[in-house]
């Protein structure tokens, strides 16, 4: 039986990562008896890909628990990131996962992990069919969830005309009329950076602006508009952003737009462990990316505001060098 298939579907075939992937499917190995791994990975996106592939280089029975929503789904391209600037997130995704399950030690499971509790010898992961696996490390790369604002138009524009980092798509819509629709810090924050990519910048932060004289005094010497009104609406053509409509019935024309939008962890099982996480709503992870935790790392947009391919690779990586290492020093 081929290890590096799939041990189990839930749902269709070949919807892994939300693309289509050519794999076949097999039922469980035979050698995996009680469904026993080394590590158990939560998400298959580029942070769990990225601590699989170290854990197959060490000959780590791994499983990789994948969802099948990438956060990044809704983004038509990827950039910022070497050899693949300008990829679309599924060929990264698939290239990606093609390499990992190269190693006979790596299997993957197409569902939802659901619950996690701590066992004698490690954890136990059930998932929503009701399967249950053990590991003796977890390795959270779980994602997050953006929040939507209630705007009509604003779903169909993310990540294509509305995006959220000027690192990941600035270049690509620089030097046009841009909307930042963010308010106080967070607009503070972006505003900089933006302005260093278009002359043509107005803050929206759908109400009354949350500013200090300071800030304001900045927005003012750099020609950075601000309009004080709600946002009734993003006007657009195939999510390419035309419009923002306000509450009061005026319109502003607009190229493209930065949103900063709350968001929620994508998976209740980290909290639920008992990890402890930032104010900002992040797994507390340290330099090495270990959680509160003892033996369960976290890695990926869930534990960084930071949100890019190359830091969910990086993070990755490092995670499964360190569960690596963790698991070599107990057996030596």
């Amino acid at each position: 039986m081929d290890r590096r298939k799939a041990i189990k579907v839930i749902g269709a075939a070949g919807t892994s990562l939300a693309m289509p992937f050519p794999f076949t499917f097999f039922k469980k190995h035979q050698d995996m008896k009680e469904n026993n791994f080394e590590v158990i990975v939560i998400g298959g996106s580029y942070a769990g890909l990225s601590a699989a592939m170290a854990l197959g280089r060490s000959l780590r029975k791994t499983l990789i628990i994948d969802s099948g929503k990438p956060c990044n789904r809704f983004t038509p391209h990827s950039h910022n990131f070497l050899t693949q600037d300008g990829s679309t997130p599924s060929e990264i995704s698939n290239t990606a996962r093609e390499q990992v399950l190269k190693y006979e030690t790596i299997s993957t499971y197409d569902g939802v992990a659901v619950r996690g509790q701590r066992t004698i010898d490690g954890f136990e992961i059930e998932t929503s069919s009701g399967e249950v696996f053990k590991a003796k490390k977890l390795a959270l790369a779980t994602g997050v969830r953006d929040l939507m604002p209630d705007i009509p138009g604003f779903v169909d524009c993310w990540g294509k005309s509305v995006v959220h980092c000027p690192y990941c798509h600035g270049y690509e819509i620089r030097n046009k009329k841009t909307a930042l629709i963010a308010n106080g810090e967070r607009a503070a924050h972006l505003a900089p950076m933006i302005k260093n990519l278009t002359d043509d910048l107005t803050v929206l932060p759908s109400g009354r602006m949350e500013l200090d004289h300071e800030v304001a005094q900045k927005y003012e010497s750099h020609r950075i508009g601000v309009v004080e009104k709600e946002i009734a609406q993003i006007v657009h053509t195939d999510g390419q952003i035309e419009a923002v409509v306000f509450k009061d019935g005026s319109r502003e024309a607009f190229e493209a737009a930065y949103a900063a939008i709350p968001f929620e962890q994508s998976c209740g099982i980290p909290e639920a462990m008992g990890c402890e996480m930032t104010e900002q709503g992040h797994i507390d992870v340290n330099f090495l990316f270990k959680t509160s935790e003892e033996g369960i790392f976290a890695c990926g947009d869930n534990s960084t505001p930071f949100r890019s391919v190359a830091s969910a690779v990086y993070a990755g990586n490092v995670v499964g060098a360190m569960i690596n290492m963790e698991l070599t020093q107990a057996a030596f």
